[in-house]
């Protein structure tokens, strides 16, 4: 809570705790943790249970390995920038690297396949 020089009161109750929940009407609303709308996929996509051999091939080779965005921009010899990369910025990345690893398990384990060339 913030006075003014007319000593008008401000409340940053959002940002600041300042135990006045009570007399603000929205403080509920505040902190109430938002939908996420992309949790069902990603649920969907953890329970993804790989058991067959074409698919498991074709998600490992859809999936990269590492980003592919991910560059080093060189000149003359000399790196003047660095890409980095952003697939972390993908809400889904780690399920989708969940997905490929178990892919690649499933090849390794069940199939008895070598998965050098997928890495």
């Amino acid at each position: 809570m913030l006075k003014t020089n007319n000593h008008q009161q401000i409340i940053f109750s959002a940002f600041v705790n300042s135990g006045l929940e009570n007399q603000t009407g929205n403080q509920n609303q505040v902190t109430q943790p938002k939908a996420d709308l992309l949790q069902p996929l990603r649920e969907w996509l953890d329970s993804l249970e790989i058991q067959n051999r074409k698919l498991a091939r074709f998600i490992a080779k859809m999936i990269p390995a590492q980003c592919p965005f991910e560059r080093d921009i060189i000149l003359f010899g000399y790196k003047i920038a660095h890409i980095p990369p952003m697939c972390k910025l993908n809400p889904l990345y780690d399920q989708f690297v969940g997905l490929r690893f178990r892919a690649l398990c499933y090849l390794v384990d069940v199939c008895g396949e070598d998965v050098q060339s997928y890495c």
